[in-house]
């Protein structure tokens, strides 16, 4: 019998957008949901890989500061030999991949090669940045044109390849792109064939991102701004009268979070509200899942207390990874939740509340704090607890108070290991330089056991980079880990949920 041929491969050049994570398109993510092999630039948001599988490869081929990781031809001939291998390639580029990210060149040598490939617009930067500093490119009373230019050296060339004469003879909105240590040329060319010295000018460093900072000038005036202010890349320059409309409706530098990363911690699979929450207050976070829920070791201890469900007088959920993973089981083994008419349901927090009632269970007592001595209260508040039987279906370590405080009180309870807390591979080196740059605002953390995984992960090295860095816990046991860790806790809210938190670090850190 002869082997099957192999799947032939296949390229995507995806845009990642001009830097905010929620500017990359559907179409862009659903390409990442099924790379084998992502190949990134530098300018594409560290936070979209989260959206690949955790088994994809992940190759960096970025420039910064003008050095370059990966020659172009290096980059066509690994993305060919990548497909040739089978795989799916995602070839995620900043901004869009056809202006001025070299898309083109790459589509080229993937044809020749004969190798399919499929391209995924994204937003550019002159669109997307311009936005977020409040600069509209067209506006019916100022600009009917827009002209966007790259600033970057042509090899064969001295100097700018562009028709000064005929740019600066535009009445239109002029657009620069990679042009922060071009400045002094273009203000010099541009003036020198005639263009109003008077002209309004904008940079904007690090559009759309947390780092985002704008300055406004002239043409006369830009330069020593940006000499003074140091503006370093990546910026983008916008020239003309729409630049005198930024007073009027800028918005993201408005919001309450701006400048702000944030890094969150807690499990990839349940971070999308947390981070929606904090991008809804103009944070920008910094996805550093530390765990990773997974089945337990043995299911056979669920499984047992699953056969008779009906025994028990109590049903316990301490948190929403219990519910979903004693659900799923007992889907698996062919139960049945009506066996559960008769057995009160106690979930600790509303979230698990919440997810308890989705599956159609009524919940009978969720304590007024969300932590297991609150539950113990409202317990001793039903009466006595002797000889009643609960079940406790929660992560394989947890705290003991719960169950070793039931069991004083003459109760029995069956603690079953329905899930694992593991820690996850997350690499380091993204969060080291962003603290190394004093670009990091605070740090989240959602259980002791994100506090714990996340100091293993960063090693004694990255200790001292957190001195100046907020440290944010959930709730008062979450602090108690950390504290104990020596990390010095500033942010815990009054009440332990995630949107609470939230609130809380908007109060600490907005300026």
């Amino acid at each position: 019998m002869t082997d099957m041929p192999k799947e032939a491969g296949r390229v995507a050049l995806v845009g990642a957008g001009p830097g905010d994570a929620g500017l990359l398109t559907l179409k862009g993510k659903e390409w990442l949901e099924r790379a084998d092999v992502v190949v990134y630039d530098h300018l594409a948001n560290w936070n979209l890989l989260r959206f690949a599988p955790g088994g994809a490869e992940r190759i960096y081929a970025g420039k910064a500061a003008g050095q370059a990781t990966l020659t172009q031809e290096a980059i066509n001939a690994l993305l060919i030999e990548k497909a040739r291998q089978g795989k799916t390639v995602v070839r995620l580029k900043g901004g869009d991949p056809f202006i001025f990210g070299r898309g083109g060149e790459e589509a080229q040598a993937l044809n020749e090669a004969g190798v399919a490939f499929v391209v995924v617009p994204g937003i550019s930067s002159p669109i997307g940045v311009s936005a977020y500093a409040g600069i509209p490119l067209t506006h019916r009373n100022y600009s009917s044109s827009v002209s966007i230019i790259t600033a970057t050296y042509d090899a064969s060339h001295d100097g700018l390849r562009i028709d000064w004469e005929k740019i600066a003879s535009r009445s239109g909105t002029l657009v620069f792109l990679m042009g922060a240590r071009k400045l002094p040329e273009i203000v010099a060319n541009l003036t020198r064939f005639g263009k109003d010295p008077g002209t309004p000018v904008a940079v904007v460093q690090w559009g759309t991102t947390s780092r985002q900072k704008t300055w406004t000038g002239t043409l006369e005036t830009i330069v020593d701004i940006a000499m003074r202010e140091k503006i370093a890349p990546p910026a983008l320059t916008i020239i003309g009268e729409v630049v005198n409309l930024r007073p009027l409706i800028q918005w993201c530098e408005r919001m309450p979070l701006f400048g702000k990363t944030i890094v969150v911690t807690r499990a990839e699979d349940q971070s999308a509200s947390f981070i929606q929450a904090l991008e809804d207050k103009g944070a920008e976070p910094f996805c550093f899942p530390v765990i990773r829920t997974v089945p337990p070791e043995d299911w056979a201890p669920l499984d047992r207390a699953l056969g008779h469900l009906a025994s028990y007088h109590g049903l316990i959920f301490t948190s929403v990874n219990g519910v979903r993973f004693f659900m799923q089981r007992l889907i698996e083994t062919g139960g049945d939740i009506r066996e559960l008419r008769g057995v009160r349901v106690y979930a600790i927090g509303p979230q698990t509340a919440l997810r308890v009632k989705e599956l159609g269970i009524p919940v009978d007592v969720v304590p007024e704090n969300f932590v297991a001595e609150s539950l113990l209260d409202s317990l001793a508040a039903e009466g006595g607890l002797a000889g009643r039987r609960f079940l406790l279906p929660r992560a394989a370590v947890a705290r003991e108070i719960l169950p070793d405080t039931l069991r004083k009180r003459g109760a029995h309870v069956d603690v079953v290991p329905a899930y694992q807390t593991l820690r996850t591979g997350v690499e380091t080196d993204a969060l080291r330089k962003r603290l190394e740059d004093g670009a990091i605002d605070a740090i989240t953390f959602t259980s002791s056991s994100t506090v714990t995984n996340f100091l293993e992960l960063a090693g004694p090295s990255l200790r001292p980079l957190l001195a100046d860095v907020k440290i944010a816990c959930i709730g008062p046991i979450t602090a108690e880990t950390a504290r104990a860790a020596g990390l010095n806790v500033a942010i815990v809210p009054d009440t332990f949920t995630v949107a609470a938190l939230v609130a809380a670090l908007e109060q600490q850190l907005r300026g």
